[in-house]
């Protein structure tokens, strides 16, 4: 059994091969301009795989919100010619295969309930820290879209008056939040830079960073117990810094301490995947919706 599995992102396309369990013929191109050209690069790297494996579907990560039942993608993204058309049909007709698409977020969890540190798991929540916050709920080692397409949208929830998990949870807003209190232009310096300052005795940076983790913990939270997952799992740049178990088990503990409930502490594990976290999530997602037509190896 092979499938071959893309990940569309807004400047490159990442693609590979699923067979015998591993992900093999790794590549990527250009994220074409038009969808013409898109179709073009997709059809050429199929030709190549096909003349190696028996290919038996395609499998996508993309972005924007994944309408399964209506075979297209909704909401918006960086790629925007992707959207609100019947694009499973016009691809399955391309490569003459079933065909799969997955958010790229989803495609991430599943990735670690089906090989990465939810292996073991079956009820997940997948929490992305970027320039905002998404993520995915996973619950039965399915994705749980919700029927608005909003499953796993986690930024949106209100934390502190009219702001935002993804205003105040991030440690891209952290840095902004820094560079506009010390008068500086924002592109001047980073989270890591900011994590730094505060490790060597910057009060401010201190601040800013106790202030991070304070609204990370109460957003993390309130999805605990809205949701009771077995774990959750972090994602994004942060999520390779060390010591951030760590601090956001020693900031639950005092905030358990704070609201004197007779609670739990939520189980909390960086992700295992990252640059391959997507194609190999597609590749799930094309399993699960494909069981009875597969071979194996």
């Amino acid at each position: 059994m092979a499938i071959l599995a893309f990940d569309i992102g807004g400047s490159s396309v990442k693609y590979g091969v699923w067979s015998e369990e591993q992900l093999v013929a790794k590549d990527k191109f250009k994220t074409p301009g038009t969808w013409e050209e898109m179709k073009g690069k997709l059809a050429a790297v199929k030709g190549n795989a096909e003349q190696r494996y028996s290919l038996e579907g395609v499998a996508f990560s993309a972005p924007g919100a994944v309408n399964q039942e209506a075979k297209q993608i909704e909401g918006i993204s960086a790629v925007k010619y992707l959207h609100f058309f019947p694009i499973y049909d016009e691809l399955e007709g391309l490569f003459d295969l079933p065909v799969t698409f997955e958010n790229d977020a989803n495609s991430a969890a599943l990735a670690e309930v089906w090989k990465g540190s939810a292996r073991e798991n079956d009820t997940v929540l997948f929490v992305v820290i970027g320039t905002g916050i998404g993520g995915a709920v996973i619950v039965n080692k399915q994705v749980h879209h919700g029927p608005h397409l909003f499953g796993g949208e986690f930024g949106y929830m209100l934390l502190d008056g009219d702001k935002t998990f993804s205003d105040l949870g991030t440690a891209v807003r952290m840095a902004r939040r820094y560079a506009d209190r010390k008068g500086i232009a924002q592109d001047e310096i980073d989270g890591k830079q900011v994590f730094e300052l505060a490790t060597n005795g910057d009060p401010l940076a201190k601040e800013e960073v106790d202030k991070f983790y304070f609204y990370l913990t109460k957003g993390l939270y309130n999805l605990a117990y809205a949701f009771d997952p077995e774990k959750i799992i972090i994602g994004g740049g942060v999520s390779s810094m060390d010591g951030l178990i760590e601090r956001l088990n020693k900031e639950f503990d005092d905030l358990l301490k704070r609201i004197n409930y007779k609670t739990f502490r939520p189980e909390l594990e960086v992700c295992t995947f990252r640059n391959d976290a997507n194609l190999i999530g597609a590749v799930y997602n094309f399993m699960q919706k494909n069981t009875d037509s597969l071979t194996t190896d």
